[in-house]
């Protein structure tokens, strides 16, 4: 899933000061999953921008809406009746970067983030979330025994391990287990040690976002 955390309330409130009524429209996908942006996020930080403006002696009305998901322009839609004629001066959306951008593209109206998109990832314990995936474009993870060194690794190796590694623990963030020695004790585990031997090539990178935006077209799913 994408993981997002949300802004420090200070940049929220910096984004929104010229504002008497705003649109707090969080998400119910990813950022929902990572505590993030779900409707409770969205009462919890409406609450929290009411008050601090109220301190302020700038009260600060806010509207309280959640979406399926912000990453589809048929939800998108739905926001239609309350940005229409409602007094409305700006959206603020609590969903990754995706919604925003969504949201500016279909109303001429002012939307700022309230999260920070981070990674692609998956939950290790309640409320830690650690990343897997950085959407490189073309997947080998089966070569390293379903472990991902472009992601798990600081140096993004493909030949590993480095030199650096030491006790299983990486040389540039030491509280975080090598991959490379994951790797390897995952591929002997599978009895795969031989395939280790492999030398990969210099990565090709224009499946990633070095060659720009990127877009899948499903010929068979096109209406």
């Amino acid at each position: 899933m994408v993981v997002a955390e949300r802004k420090p309330i200070e940049e929220i409130l910096a984004m929104v000061a010229d504002y008497r009524k705003i649109l707090l429209v969080g998400c119910k996908g990813c950022v929902t999953v990572c505590c993030a942006g779900g409707t409770k996020e969205v009462g919890i930080l409406a609450s929290a921008l009411r008050i601090a403006r109220k301190k302020e002696g700038k009260p600060l009305e806010v509207v309280e809406h959640t979406l399926e998901r912000q990453c589809d322009p048929e939800y998108i839609e739905q926001l239609a009746p309350m940005l229409e004629g409602d007094g409305i001066e700006a959206v603020v959306s609590m969903a990754c970067s995706v919604g925003p951008q969504y949201i500016a593209k279909r109303y001429v109206i002012p939307v700022y983030p309230a999260l920070n998109t981070t990674f692609i990832g998956g939950s290790l314990e309640h409320g830690v979330w650690a990343e897997y995936c950085q959407a490189c474009g073309n997947c080998i993870i089966h070569h390293f025994g379903g472990l991902c060194p472009i992601s798990r690794c600081s140096k993004s190796l493909m030949n590993g391990p480095c030199g650096g590694s030491a006790n299983g623990k990486c040389e540039v963030s030491p509280e975080i287990d090598c991959v490379w020695h994951l790797i390897y004790d995952r591929m002997k585990e599978l009895g795969q040690l031989d395939k280790l031997r492999q030398v990969f090539p210099a990565r090709d990178w224009s499946t990633s976002r070095d060659g720009g935006p990127r877009k899948i077209v499903r010929e068979d799913l096109k209406l």
